[in-house]
């Protein structure tokens, strides 16, 4: 009898449970395995989409603290340069003005990413290098907070761009402010230029030049942007 009452109360107790349990909770129901089939298949298109676009993979901090996604430039040409406010380079800030203003709407995006590595030549707050592109430099490309481009401190995407291990052969550590490094309409590094090569360098411009004439890939949120709906 005793054995009997226990049974009793253990199968009321697992129908408690079992009632208490959110929907689709019960280990193999077909809504749980099909939200773990749907979420699994989402990182997965991640994954492959970043393989696709590795050097735009990478949240950052814009100058005014917001962040963004890198991975919104897929399908433009993106000129990548760790910048300086107080460097016998910064004067290339007004040809990269230039540069950009000539070539934005074929799809050259330059994206600035201020760093006080080298001789300590950016020691300004973000709000002081954004009043300084504005005003000093005209300046109406993306321009970020600051970063580490060196040392222990190097942010990840400056890792990647010099990271050996990255697999592309643009890697080694940046020399000086104003490095310069070209993403394709693919997000693929093909090419990388040094502190030297000022932003109107022939080796520079056609290098845009052939990268601009590439087509947009079909996956680029670029080209998808050009589809217009039926109505318009």
């Amino acid at each position: 009898m005793f054995l009997k009452s226990a049974l009793v109360a253990l199968t009321l107790a697992a129908l408690i449970v079992a009632l208490a349990m959110p929907s689709g909770a019960i280990a193999g129901d077909p809504a749980t395995k099909e939200k773990k089939k749907s979420a699994q298949s989402k990182q997965d298109k991640k994954k492959i989409a970043d393989s696709k676009m590795p050097a735009l993979c990478f949240k950052m901090k814009d100058v005014d603290d917001n962040e963004q996604d890198l991975r919104q430039y897929s399908g433009k040409v993106v000129l990548m340069v760790n910048v300086a406010s107080k460097c016998g380079f910064t004067p290339q800030y007004d040809g990269l003005q230039k540069l950009y203003e000539s070539n934005k709407d074929k799809g050259l995006v330059i994206l600035a990413f201020p760093a006080n590595d080298f001789g300590k030549q950016d020691p300004g707050s973000n709000s002081e290098l954004k009043e300084f592109c504005s005003s000093k430099s005209h300046v109406t490309f993306p321009i970020y907070a600051k970063v580490s481009v060196l040392g222990r401190d190097m942010c990840p995407l400056y890792k990647y761009l010099t990271s050996k291990k990255s697999g592309h052969k643009f890697a080694g550590p940046i020399q000086w402010n104003f490095n310069k490094f070209l993403v394709n309409r693919k997000g693929e590094i093909v090419g990388r230029y040094d502190s030297r090569v000022a932003p109107d360098a022939s080796k520079l411009t056609e290098a845009i030049d052939k990268a601009l004439a590439e087509p947009v890939p079909s996956e680029a949120p670029a080209k998808k942007s050009k589809k217009k709906k039926p109505n318009d």
